[in-house]
């Protein structure tokens, strides 16, 4: 009997588990309504005035994520290795946000989850942006109400790098212009929904671009986008830029750099044993 190793793995995405998914899709559809209720909830109700009850909803929704994050990490099959890779790149992560904090838009975060969740996948990405925004409130004090909704956004935003097309395939200028795009574009997006967080609740400056719980849908629509080119127009921009730049002058060589360590810490090659 003589012992040969396998062809070298490549590096492949971790795949969800089916507890993980149905996790992962219920924690979805309650984070859809805490940010999108002010347009779900009709004029007449009086969810509104319930502002003050917000806090029970923000704890029930932090108390899912950890349940996706850990039945994620123990469906996955994650050795210990990827595990530790895991807590590499979220303290990673968590270092950049404060880079640039105060200045507009300077989130060099933001291209390292797009290049993760593309290597790793759309299960390890939602994990990888809870985990990095939960460490970097903690590392920042920005611990409050509305961390698990910082939480979920990122985890989506990562794992939408993950279901970007063409994983195994698609390689150079092409892969690193889509991630360029998708970075853009999911910049703007995490700035919206991250206002939804704060909107409802800021009734009390009587401002023309405040939520109005009596006003019907389309009246709210266009108070919140001109509550959203108000306050965070500029910061997302600069934020979707910074992603945009990082990208295409790093993403190649830390694609690179991530691929290889995935094939070493996550994916062990199989020996196989052959009669002479």
């Amino acid at each position: 009997m003589t012992a040969r190793a396998g062809q070298a793995p490549r590096a492949r995405a971790i795949r969800l588990g089916p507890r993980s998914v149905i996790a992962l899709a219920l924690v979805s559809a309650i984070g859809v309504a805490a940010f999108g209720w002010p347009f779900l909830a009709p004029p007449d109700s009086r969810l509104g005035a319930h502002a003050q009850d917000a806090p029970w909803l923000f704890a029930g929704l932090l108390v899912l994520l950890v349940a996706v994050v850990s039945a994620t990490i123990a469906e996955s099959g994650l050795g210990p290795k990827a595990v530790a890779m895991l807590g590499v790149l979220a303290a990673t992560g968590a270092a950049l946000r404060p880079i640039g904090a105060g200045t507009a838009g300077i989130e060099p975060m933001f291209f390292l989850m797009v290049l993760s969740g593309r290597v790793l996948g759309p299960g390890f990405g939602f994990t990888l942006g809870s985990v990095t925004m939960f460490a970097s409130a903690l590392l920042t004090g920005g611990v409050g109400p509305w961390m698990p909704f910082q939480m979920l956004a990122m985890g989506w935003f990562t794992m939408g790098a993950g279901l970007l097309p063409g994983p195994d395939r698609l390689r150079g200028r092409g892969e690193t212009g889509l991630l360029a795009a998708y970075g853009f574009f999911a910049s703007f997006a995490y700035g919206t929904i991250m206002n939804l967080a704060g909107w409802p609740f800021m009734g009390a400056l009587a401002s023309g671009i405040a939520f109005d719980p009596h006003a019907p849908v389309p009246a709210n629509l266009a108070r919140f986008l001109a509550y959203c080119a108000a306050t965070s127009l500029g910061w997302d921009t600069g934020r979707a830029v910074v992603t945009v730049v990082l990208t295409l002058t790093l993403g190649p060589t830390v694609l690179k750099a991530l691929r290889r360590a995935t094939r070493r810490a996550a994916f062990e090659t199989a020996v196989t044993f052959e009669p002479r």
